[in-house]
C-alpha cells in the first residue's frame, strides 16, 4: 500500500492552498510535519468488532473486539492512512486523561465523542485514531485477566486486521475489511494502555511499527512486587474486577483463579507471573519486538514504578530497538499535563517519522529528555548518562556513611517491626532523626557534599547480613538531607495542580472539543527527600521462584538493585543510606519480628552519579567523606502517593 503525500515543495509547484482547495485532499508535509488538511467534522466515524484467538470468558465463542474508528472521509476514495491506536480498559470506569473521559455514542451506536486529544489533532494530519476496549471491558466480550494473554492477543487481532491478517464484523453482522489503511499503526496510552502497548509489541506483530507507552508496566510481577515483596494483596483479581462493569458473577471463576495463581503467600516468580512478563515471558518478549518505542515515565511514579522502565530500556537497549525517553520527576502523571506544547510537537515529529517516513530531525535529538527540578529539562544522549561513574558508599558503625571500608567485625542491627502484631514501619519514622539510634532501622548519612552531582540510573545495596529467623523484609533507602523546593510527587496530583483555563490541541466538534484543563507543577518545601527505595524478601536473594530461608545466625550476602532516578544532589546537602525492615507505607506483609545483623564491612551501596548537577556531560562523581553523625530531620511526615488509574 501507498500513501499519498504532498510535500512543502510540491505544494509551492503546484500554486499552494489554490492546489489543494482544486484537488481532493492529500496527506500533506511542510517544515518536516504533516499539516491539517483534513476536516475532523466531516471524518468517518465508526465501530467494528475484530474476532480474536482467545476465549477468555469460555463461553466456547472466540471474544470479539469493539473498535471505535475515526478516519478522513477521504479514505473512502482511495486514501490510505497509518493508525494511532489507543487500547484501554478504562474506557467505562475510570475514563481517561486527566478529566477522567469516557467515550460517547450517537442514536446508531456510532462513537460521537472520543477521549484525549489524539484524534483531533492527529486525524486532520491524515491519520486514523482507533479506541480499542480491551478484551473484557466495556463493549468487548471476556475477561480482562489484568494484563495476561487474553489482554495482549485481543490488542494483536486488531493490528492483524489492519493487515489483512484477521477478521471483523459490522455490528449487523457483515463482514469489514480494513481497506482504508496502510496498516501501519502506532499504539499510545498511559498506564494499562502503555502497558498494552508493550504487550503487543513483545508478540513481535507485523505492522506495529512504534509504541509510545507512557507509565506502562512490561511486567506485571514488578507492578505487584519486588524481590519477593509484595506491595499489594489481591492485586490481580482486584483490577480484574475494577475495570470490569459486567455483572460480577461473569468473570467470577477468572477471577478466583487470578486470585489463587498470583501466590500473595509466597511473593515468588511463578509460571502465571510469566505468562504476563513482556521482558521474557511465555506470549511476549523483548526479543520478538519489532517496533520503536518512545517511552515516558516519571521516576518518582510509585503507582508503576519505574523498574518497569529501566528494565524495559535496558532489555531493547540490548538489541538495538530504536528508542526514545522522557523521565520526569513527577508521580502517575501524563506528559501532556507536565510539557504540553513541547510533548505534543515531539508525539507529532514521532509519529510522521514513523508511520509515515517523513524526514523530521526527531531521530536527530538527545535520546532522552530529563526532568532534574521542578520544570527544569535537560537533554543527554541516552539514558542513564554515559557520563555516570558508580560510586561506592559504605556505612560505618558511628552511623556516617562514605568511602572508607569499615573494619573487621564492625555491625549494626535493627529489627523487623519491633513489637506484636505490627505490619511494618512507615517511611517518615524510617528517615527521621538518622543520627539517633532506632531500634527498627539503622541509619547512615554522609558529610555535606563538596559539590553538585547527579544521579542517574539505577542504585544497588549490597550487604552481608545474619538474622535469627528464617526470613524478612529488608528495605534500603537512599535520602537527600538538604532544605530544597522539590516536585511534590507525593502530593495531590503527584506533582501537578489542574487550573480552571483550557488550551487546545486539534480540531473540534460540538461534542468533542479537545480542548483540556492546564496544569502547573506543585512543589514542596523539605528538608529531606527519599530518593530512591528498594525492597527484598530475604529468602529470595538467590531466586525469585525459589525462595532458600535463611538459616538463623549465619552470615549471607544478599544484593538487590533500588528503583531508578534522575536526581541532583547539591552542594552541602547530606546523603543518606536507611536500613529497614518491612516498609508499611508500600509493602503489605506482617513483618516477620527478625532481628537483622549487618556486618559493615561487608556492606556498601552502589551510585551511579554524574559530576556537575545540571551538566549533563562531565567527567567522575564526586564522593561525599564520612563524618561524625549529625542528628537530621525530625518528626518527618511523607504522604503515601495516591493510586492513579487515569
Amino acid at each position: 500500500m501507498t500513501v499519498a503525500v504532498l510535500t512543502g515543495a510540491a505544494l509551492t509547484a503546484a500554486g499552494g492552498a489554490t492546489a489543494l482547495a482544486q484537488a481532493s485532499p492529500k496527506i500533506v508535509v511542510r517544515h518536516g510535519v504533516t499539516q491539517p488538511v483534513f476536516s475532523y467534522k466531516d471524518a468517518i466515524r465508526e465501530h467494528v468488532y475484530v474476532e480474536s484467538p482467545v476465549d477468555s470468558d469460555a463461553d466456547g465463542k472466540p471474544d470479539r473486539v469493539n473498535v471505535d474508528i475515526i478516519r478522513p472521509k477521504e479514505t473512502e476514495q482511495g486514501l490510505k492512512v497509518p493508525v494511532i491506536m489507543d487500547e484501554s480498559p478504562y474506557y467505562d470506569n475510570a475514563g481517561r486523561g486527566n478529566e477522567s473521559e469516557r467515550k460517547t455514542y450517537d442514536a446508531n451506536g456510532n462513537p460521537s465523542k472520543f477521549p484525549l486529544y489524539y484524534d483531533n489533532y492527529f486525524v486532520p494530519r491524515g491519520y486514523a485514531f482507533l479506541a480499542v476496549d480491551m478484551v473484557g471491558t466495556t463493549k468487548s466480550d471476556g475477561c480482562p485477566v489484568s494484563g495476561g494473554p487474553s489482554d495482549v492477543l485481543g490488542g494483536k487481532a486488531v493490528i492483524d486486521w489492519l493487515n489483512g491478517r484477521a477478521k471483523a464484523f459490522r455490528p449487523d453482522g457483515k463482514p469489514v475489511e480494513a481497506t482504508w489503511t496502510t496498516g501501519r499503526t502506532g499504539m499510545i496510552g498511559k498506564s494499562y494502555d502503555g502497558t498494552l502497548a508493550n504487550g503487543v509489541a513483545s508478540t513481535g506483530v507485523q505492522g506495529l511499527e512504534t509504541i509510545v507507552p507512557i507509565a506502562g508496566i512490561s511486567g506485571w510481577y514488578n507492578y505487584s512486587r519486588m524481590n519477593g515483596v509484595v506491595y499489594q494483596a489481591n492485586e490481580q483479581p482486584w483490577l480484574s474486577d475494577y475495570v470490569d462493569t459486567d455483572p460480577p458473577a461473569k468473570c467470577a471463576a477468572v477471577r478466583a483463579q487470578l486470585g489463587e495463581d498470583e501466590e500473595d503467600e509466597t511473593g515468588n516468580y511463578n509460571d502465571y507471573w510469566k505468562t504476563t512478563d513482556y521482558r521474557d515471558g511465555t506470549i511476549g518478549n523483548v526479543d520478538k519486538v519489532r517496533a520503536s518505542i518512545f517511552a515516558y515515565h516519571g521516576v518518582n511514579d510509585l503507582n508503576v514504578k519505574d523498574d518497569n522502565f529501566a528494565l524495559w530500556w535496558k532489555a531493547l537497549a540490548k538489541r538495538g530497538v530504536e528508542r526514545k525517553v522522557w523521565l520526569s520527576q513527577r508521580g502517575h502523571v501524563d506528559p501532556f499535563d507536565i510539557r504540553r506544547d513541547d510533548w505534543v510537537d515531539t508525539l507529532h515529529k514521532w509519529f510522521d517519522h514513523e508511520l509515515l517516513n517523513v524526514r523530521n530531525r526527531v531521530m536527530d535529538e538527545p535520546r532522552a529528555d530529563i526532568e532534574i527540578g521542578p520544570d527544569q529539562w535537560i537533554t543527554q544522549e541516552d539514558w542513564p548518562s554515559p557520563a555516570a561513574s558508580a560510586v561506592t558508599l559504605r556505612p560505618a558503625a558511628d552511623g556516617s556513611l562514605g568511602p572508607a571500608q569499615a573494619p573487621e567485625g564492625a555491625t549494626a542491627s535493627f529489627t523487623d517491626a519491633p513489637g506484636s502484631g505490627r505490619t511494618g514501619t512507615p517511611e517518615g519514622q524510617m528517615v527521621s532523626d538518622p543520627g539517633t539510634a532506632k531500634a527498627f532501622r539503622s541509619a547512615f548519612v554522609s558529610g555535606p557534599l563538596p559539590d553538585t552531582s547527579r544521579l542517574s540510573g539505577t542504585p544497588s545495596a549490597s550487604l552481608r547480613i545474619k538474622l535469627d529467623k528464617p526470613t524478612a523484609n529488608l528495605t534500603a533507602l537512599l535520602v537527600d538531607y538538604g532544605d530544597d523546593t522539590r516536585v511534590d510527587y507525593l502530593g495531590d496530583g503527584a506533582g501537578i495542580r489542574t487550573l480552571t483555563t483550557e488550551d487546545c490541541h486539534g480540531e473540534a466538534t460540538a461534542a468533542d472539543d479537545g480542548c483540556y484543563k492546564k496544569t502547573q507543577v506543585t512543589t514542596v518545601r523539605s528538608a529531606v527527600n527519599v530518593v530512591a527505595r528498594g525492597w527484598l524478601d530475604a529468602q529470595n536473594h538467590q531466586s525469585l521462584s525459589d525462595p532458600t530461608p535463611l538459616v538463623p545466625g549465619r552470615y549471607y550476602d544478599v544484593r538487590w538493585e533500588t528503583l531508578s532516578q534522575e536526581y541532583v544532589l547539591k552542594k552541602g546537602h547530606r546523603l543518606g543510606l536507611i536500613l529497614a525492615g518491612t516498609d508499611s507505607d508500600y509493602n503489605i506483609e506482617t513483618a516477620t519480628g527478625a532481628k537483622v545483623t549487618v556486618d559493615l564491612h561487608g556492606s556498601s551501596i552502589s551510585v551511579p552519579l554524574v559530576a556537575g548537577g545540571r551538566h549533563h556531560h562531565g567527567g567522575g562523581a564526586l564522593v561525599p567523606q564520612a563524618v561524625t553523625p549529625w542528628r537530621g530531620p525530625s518528626n518527618v511526615t511523607l504522604p503515601v502517593q495516591e493510586r492513579q488509574f487515569r
